[in-house]
């Protein structure tokens, strides 16, 4: 559109913002990601205080948080919880405190009485500077850190503002620091959450009163795929590999997510070649009637373990039934059904008649001590579909069963009590039931459709 200037009776100035008005009519219009600002600057409406007693306030159009000596961490919630977004947000931080912005993090009652937990964007202005990277806060530690990332390490600056993109869409993380990407990291144990700011918690005297603060906190939910932006960094993928924290504290691949290695099967001197299938980073038991160890059969690991800890996730189908045993001696019932061990029983409590049997009451529901020992009965069992957490402890014969994140039975092996669940169950057939001092773990073959991935062991001697 043509605009001639002469036609116009008005002042300069506003002749001109008028063409430039007008010079707009005809053309397509930019359009404007939807962000949604999450904080009004002048209030700290929609977020909650959590955890420990270090304070927020609102300053300048900033939400200053101050440490506290000698208390736990304390966490700023949002009070709306977010799946898929595009998060971004500038602050600052005294370079004595450690801090950082936790995203899709959840608190209930029965993980750790209510601790925060979840993926954290570090906020760290040590000399490691691996702010941008990812920690998951009070279950796995570092996910992502920056030992690999010269550029992301530089580009963080101290005493002055800094700006963090966040982008967490399906299973798939990634973060920028004032413009240079930090992380990249595919993991699917979290889908939705709040957002947090965190005050770390302070044990020196010198660090109390240290501040961190936190501006132009705006978020992206609608469509958020749509805004994404390409990361340059390659994906790291969390499933079947150890992090470094893993490694560190001398965690092993017991599976490694791609062949038989390390795996035979419990009553043949190789894998069996039916029954199981991998695929895509997960190990399946196939469904073949429900009938126990009667295709492919259960698979059991080639090297024998005493004491250990062991971690599984676990995925079952409408009405399966599997376990995890430990303690295995494949010498031991080698005609018709399972091979003998203690066994972490893994059930769809709900809908398997099992859930209802057992010499003991509900000793063979989801994570109980088969036939011996009933879970606690709060325990928390993520819907069918989703991915649970297995976790067994044995160390000089005192044995934990562990279901995402809460301690569901422990007990003493070997003990008087134990001796005597064992007489009372269809175990006293077998001499010196579950007491060996090593065994092989076995995955087991139900007839029922059961997923297992990120088996992960570490010895204890």
């Amino acid at each position: 559109m043509k605009v001639n200037l002469k036609h116009f009776k008005i002042n300069g100035v506003f002749a001109v913002a008028m063409l430039l008005v007008m010079s707009s009519c005809g053309q397509t219009k930019k359009y404007d990601a939807p962000w949604v600002s999450l904080f009004d600057g002048e209030t700290l409406n929609g977020w909650s205080k959590i955890g420990g007693n270090a304070s927020y306030e609102v300053k300048d159009a900033t939400i200053v948080g101050t440490s506290t000596l000698n208390t736990a961490n304390t966490f700023l919630q949002s009070d709306k919880l977010y799946g898929d977004f595009i998060l971004e947000l500038d602050y600052k931080v005294d370079p004595k405190l450690n801090s950082g912005i936790q995203i899709r993090s959840n608190s209930v009652p029965e993980y750790k009485n209510g601790r925060v937990h979840g993926y954290q964007i570090e906020i760290d202005p040590s000399e490691r500077a691996w702010s941008g990277g990812i920690y998951d806060e009070a279950r796995r530690g570092w996910l992502y850190d920056l030992k690999e990332n010269p550029q992301a390490q530089k580009a963080f600056k101290q005493n002055d503002w800094n700006h963090y993109r966040i982008e967490a869409i399906g299973d798939t993380l990634k973060t920028w620091i004032n413009g240079v990407p930090a992380a990249h990291l595919v993991d699917d144990m979290t889908a939705t959450g709040f957002i947090g700011l965190q005050v770390h918690n302070i044990q020196s005297k010198d660090k109390e009163g240290t501040q961190v603060s936190w501006k132009n906190i705006k978020i992206i939910t609608d469509n958020a795929v749509k805004y994404s932006k390409t990361s340059v960094l390659e994906p790291k993928y969390t499933a079947n590999n150890l992090s470094s924290h893993d490694e560190k504290d001398g965690w092993k691949m017991l599976w490694d997510g791609k062949t038989t290695d390390g795996w035979r099967g419990a009553k043949l001197d190789k894998f069996p070649e039916s029954g199981w299938k991998i695929e895509n980073g997960v190990l399946s038991v196939l469904a073949s009637g429900g009938q126990e160890s009667t295709n492919g059969g259960d698979i059991v690991t080639t090297e024998k373990y005493s004491d250990f800890e062991l971690k599984v996730d676990f995925k079952i189908t409408e009405g399966a039934n599997s376990g995890i045993k430990y303690y295995v001696d494949t010498e031991i019932n080698k005609g018709a059904g399972s091979s003998i061990g203690l066994e972490y029983q893994i059930l769809d409590d709900a809908r398997h008649p099992d859930a209802k049997l057992g010499n003991h009451e509900g000793s063979r529901t989801v994570a109980s001590l088969y036939d011996l020992i009933q879970a606690d009965t709060t325990k928390v069992v993520n819907p069918i579909g989703e991915w649970n957490h297995a976790y067994i402890i044995l160390k000089n014969n005192h044995v934990e069963h562990w279901l995402n994140g809460k301690m569901v039975l422990e007990y003493e092996r070997k003990s008087p009590e134990y001796l005597k669940l064992v007489s009372e169950s269809k175990y006293n057939k077998w001499p010196n039931f579950g007491a060996a001092d090593q065994g092989r773990i076995l995955l087991q073959d139900h007839g029922d459709r059961v997923f297992f991935r990120n088996i992960k062991i570490r010895p204890l001697k």
